[in-house]
Order: C-alpha cells, then structure tokens, then sequence
C-alpha cells in the first residue's frame, strides 16, 4: 500500500488489498480483504459496506497495512484474526494448533449419529478442543474427555472449552497414556495423517505456519491410525465404536488395519461435501 494519497476511503483500501493479495497467491482476495478490514477497523461486515465512501485514518491505515503484510507473508489468515468458525462455534486459534476444517464436521456428525446416551468419548489430539468442544454441546449426558501431548495446545483447547463453558476433561499425554483401567462407549480422533514426504508439497499457509505435529503421519500418513486401533479394543466398552478422520485415498487402508486386528465390526466410510472419504470407523465386536 502506498504510504500516502491525498485521500484514502474504505472501498479504495478494498479494492487496493484485493488486488495486492491475489498478485501473492492468495486465494479469495476479495472475501480475505474483507476480513482484513472487518478486523483492523472494529466493523461487520455489512458496516463494512455502508462505509465504503469514508476516509480511513493514518492509524487505520498503517493497521491495515500490517494486517495485509502478514497475509501476503502467506500467514493464515485465521491466525491474524485470531478465531475460527466450527459448526455454529469461534474458536481461538494459534500457530500451536491445526486450524479447524470444516471436513472435519463429517467426524462429528458421524460421531453424534452413534453416540449413546450418557456415553464416556474420549477425543484423541484435541489441539484447539474443537470437536471435544462441539460433541460435549451436542451430547451434553455424555462424558467428554481429551488428551494431547502438546502443552501449548492443552492451554488454548482449555480456553476454548472455558469460552464455551462445556464441560470437557482434558489429559495431557500422549495417547491412551493416561487412561489406564478405563473404558470408553467411543473414540473419536483426527490424528495426523499427512505423509511425511508431502509435508513439503503443502500450500506455504499450512506448511509453514501450522504444527508439523499436527500434520506428521508418518512415511506414508498412517503411523497413527496403526497405533490406535490394535490398541483400542483394551479401552474400549463393549460395542465401542473408533472413529476417525482420514486423508484423501487413506480410507481403504485404514479399513485394512481395522480388519487385521480381527476385532471390528460395521467398519463403514463417509464422503466430505467434496465426495472425499473422509471419516472411517469400526465398532468392537
């Protein structure tokens, strides 16, 4: 953005910023230069639009010029905001946890559909608490539990469970660690599940801003789907169900494992709104 023109109004900042994130790859222009003011000027969006002919301030403008030099860095635009939204809920995001994806709503949904009344879940690497958040809301007899090894991110899910005042225990550790002796009526997780020779290969908002331990699945994305289901019949109530988000082409391999333990029965997928198979689950037999 030019340092100074003898007037600068909202609709001329729009325009500018669009056209100035689009020329560095940014996708949506429009909509992210939207957000963009929205925030640094305290505005919905709609007031957005009933100012477009008001003239910006020299402390407006160099706000927005930060904001706009950070997205076109290729930092998300969800951290600068700070939230994002997930199922009807804003979360508080930080570059200590994955961002929330609306793909991942496909788990929730498939989670809600066979949760039994008054059932213990437990949400395995609950990052920014999101599904844990949104299961204890739409379930609120059943008991909601989570673990995550990451410090970090154990604070910022507590913040968000606190926000939302939903009751969520939440365990630090690494797996079922912390669960020894206990059982659950379901296991729900959206590990990570990127190979880690595609790490590289991602867009820069996701490579280089996001946690490489919320992404790492391994050499070929499945290190963690190996690790939880051999393991979870033991914490498992009878006719448990585990069910998990999975990568694009990973639902016939993750179905493989379930069928190796020998354990699993109902194995069943479900498609994204892109007709991705997104989420796999098994019930214990």
């Amino acid at each position: 953005m030019p340092e100074r023109l003898e007037t600068w109004t909202v609709l001329k900042v729009l325009t500018w910023t669009k056209g100035y994130l689009a020329e560095k790859g940014v996708g949506n222009a429009r909509l992210e230069a939207e957000w963009l003011l929205v925030h640094a000027l305290g505005l919905d969006r709609v007031g957005l639009y009933v100012n477009y002919d008001k003239p910006l301030t020299g402390p407006e403008l160099a706000m927005i010029r930060g904001l706009v030099a950070r997205r076109a860095r290729r930092e998300p635009l969800q951290h600068i905001l700070g939230t994002q939204e997930f199922m009807g809920m804003e979360f508080e995001v930080s570059p200590s946890v994955l961002i929330p994806r609306h793909d991942t709503e496909v788990l929730v949904d498939e989670a809600v559909k066979r949760a039994v009344p008054k059932g213990r879940i437990l949400d395995i690497g609950v990052g920014s608490g999101c599904i844990a958040a949104v299961l204890a809301r739409l379930l609120p007899e059943s008991e909601v539990f989570g673990v995550e090894k990451s410090p970090e991110a154990m604070e910022l899910a507590q913040r968000n469970l606190e926000r939302f005042t939903v009751k969520v225990t939440l365990f630090e550790g690494s797996l079922f660690e912390p669960f020894l002796g206990q059982t659950f009526e379901m296991i729900v997780s959206n590990p990570p599940y990127i190979p880690t020779g595609d790490l590289e290969t991602l867009q820069p908002e996701v490579r280089d801003f996001e946690p490489r331990g919320a992404l790492d699945g391994g050499p070929d994305g499945l290190e963690f789907y190996r690790a939880i289901i051999p393991a979870a019949p033991e914490f498992l109530a009878p006719g448990g169900w585990v069910i998990f988000e999975v990568g694009i082409g990973q639902s016939s391999e993750v179905l493989a494992i379930f069928g190796t333990t020998g354990r699993f029965g109902e194995l069943f997928t479900a498609k994204d709104q892109g007709m991705i198979e997104r989420v796999v689950g098994g019930r214990l037999l």
